[in-house]
């Protein structure tokens, strides 16, 4: 397994659509997802697409821990509950309703930077796994935040995108001291 470069916003991999992949059993598949997975924890990462590491195939990867989980104690396979590390080839998503919601979102290839971004809140998502099963999930909150996160990568969008306010795109850094109530000495100065 290898630690793959990360491409960043601007490189032209993350501004074309993806293609398919044609063989999902292929050697070299399990290769990149091996190296996708060590890639993505290395870099401290909750989800990765192929894309960002420069190859333009249609693979996601993605995990929800507990503590992002809409419901931390709700069973595997609750849309709302924790989901483990799952790989995702050829995915469809499906909105399952019009509601949306606003949430905060950073990206390996947007380093340093947050934004708040507007997604669906309901999702059905459908996709090969790497030993050739379907998988064929509804996803809400967070959950479903990730999974259209790491898809948009497919179709050549990067989150910034998506936002409604760019005024909301800021320094993970300055964005969490502005929500920090600031100190006595803070408050003085």
């Amino acid at each position: 397994m290898a630690i793959l470069k990360i491409a960043r916003m601007g490189h032209p991999v993350l501004g074309r659509p993806a293609d398919p992949v044609s063989d999902p059993a292929a050697p070299a598949m399990a290769r990149l997802i091996a190296d996708m997975m060590e890639t993505m924890a290395d870099a401290q990462g909750i989800g990765l697409a192929a894309p960002q590491v420069h190859v333009p195939l249609r693979i996601v990867l993605f995990f929800v821990p507990p503590g992002r989980a809409a419901d931390p104690h709700a069973l595997e396979g609750d849309p709302a509950g924790p989901v483990p590390l799952t790989c995702l080839i050829n995915p469809e998503i499906e909105p399952l309703d019009d509601a949306t919601e606003d949430g905060w979102e950073a990206c390996l290839s947007v380093p340093g930077l947050t934004g708040l971004v507007p997604r669906f809140k309901h999702i059905r998502y459908r996709g090969l796994a790497p030993d050739g099963r379907l998988i064929d999930r509804k996803a809400q909150g967070f959950h479903a935040r990730v999974v259209q996160h790491e898809c948009d990568h497919l179709d050549g969008v990067l989150y910034p995108r998506r936002m409604h306010d760019l005024a909301t795109l800021g320094f993970v850094e300055e964005i969490q001291r502005s929500k920090t109530p600031p100190s006595d000495k803070e408050e003085a100065a």
